[in-house]
């Protein structure tokens, strides 16, 4: 199951940043993100921003990872 960029918005709503991994995958929980974006999340290093969030996912997750990040 592909992970939308909509969905990384949503479930990092509020998120204040730099963030690691655990902290993103907290937020995500406490928006109510799936099982799999928090896993996915868990695992990145700090990042400073949403863009940064997402350069991560894309070169973690590949073709896992479905629509526009722009």
């Amino acid at each position: 199951m592909a992970i939308e960029v909509t969905e990384v918005q949503k479930a990092l709503k509020g998120a204040d940043y730099p963030a690691d991994g655990e902290e993103l995958a907290a937020q995500a929980r406490d928006n109510g993100a799936d099982d799999e974006l928090v896993e996915a999340l868990e695992d990145l290093p700090e990042v400073e921003g949403p863009t940064d969030v997402m350069e991560q996912l894309k070169r973690r997750l590949g073709d896992e990872l479905g629509g526009r990040g722009d």
